[in-house]
């Protein structure tokens, strides 16, 4: 290349043709706020078209106008298998087709062993594990020509954390998913990986530690994490975004976590 030549070059800006996601078509589950949200204007910002499904009106309007543009939102209950027949059909209506699937909708409750109720393992594992695993089952004849799904899990699948045994068990459960989808897909091209947060500073963890103990049980998980800091979610969207896009081509089984070191030392 001569000396002209690059007297001419231009610093590149991003464009169109650098969007990790230019013309995909995206499903996002809990998306109305946290890491869903965060992942869905992520998506957006790198050219796809997104639609994400929650059980909260409100907050997914909200969600819609922070997105601004590309995004159809659904409400329902990932739990419902109707609700997910039900998004699935606006999809293929809309769409026709899904290129990537985040996993991401979960609840989570304190109750340590001694005062665990029926109620309580059937709500987590409800969404958890049998919410994830038909919102997966249910998408697969909307994937054409391979197509990424992230599933959302936990670094606490790792860990042993008190009062927070049936979750931990239902994130490990979606680990497990990961690995034998991986097998199960292969034919279909489709990678699967999961994604491990650490403490992640969400609405839904703020409502979960707003009791007498909160400030204590903060400085519990700050005192835990290497970086002694809790995560964003768009950290954890960045991190979705490399495993959904062609930039982790191959990749697939794997779980990704985002904890700070957590889960790591």
């Amino acid at each position: 290349m001569s000396p002209s030549t690059l007297k001419n070059l231009k610093p590149t800006s991003r464009t169109k043709n650098h969007e990790k996601a230019r013309g995909k078509i995206a499903v996002i589950t809990g998306g109305g706020s946290g890491i869903g949200l965060a992942t869905a204007k992520r998506f957006v910002e790198e050219g796809a078209y997104v639609f994400i499904i929650g059980r909260r009106q409100a907050e997914l309007d909200k969600a819609v106008k922070e997105i601004g543009k590309n995004v159809i939102a659904v409400q329902g209950d990932v739990s419902n298998l109707k609700d997910l027949d039900r998004l699935y059909d606006i999809v293929k209506h809309q769409k026709g087709r899904i290129d990537f699937l985040f996993v991401n909708a979960g609840v989570g409750e304190f109750a340590p062993l001694g005062t665990i109720t029926e109620t309580h393992f059937d709500k987590i594992f409800g969404v958890n594990v049998k919410g994830l695993l038909f919102t997966a089952q249910k998408a697969l004849p909307l994937f054409q020509n391979g197509g990424s799904i992230i599933l959302n899990a936990s670094t606490g699948a790792s860990k042993g954390i008190q009062a927070l045994s049936v979750v931990a068990a239902s994130k490990a459960a979606i680990r497990s998913f990961a690995r034998s989808w991986t097998v199960d897909l292969k034919h279909l091209k489709i990678r699967v990986n999961a994604v491990s947060p650490g403490p992640i500073d969400t609405p839904g963890l703020r409502r979960s530690i707003q009791t007498e103990q909160a400030e204590q049980l903060k400085t519990i998980l700050l005192n835990t994490i290497p970086m002694a800091r809790m995560g964003n979610p768009d950290e954890v969207a960045a991190a979705v975004l490399f495993l959904a896009s062609d930039d982790s081509s191959f990749i697939t089984g794997i779980e990704l976590s985002v904890d700070g070191g957590l889960a790591q030392i």
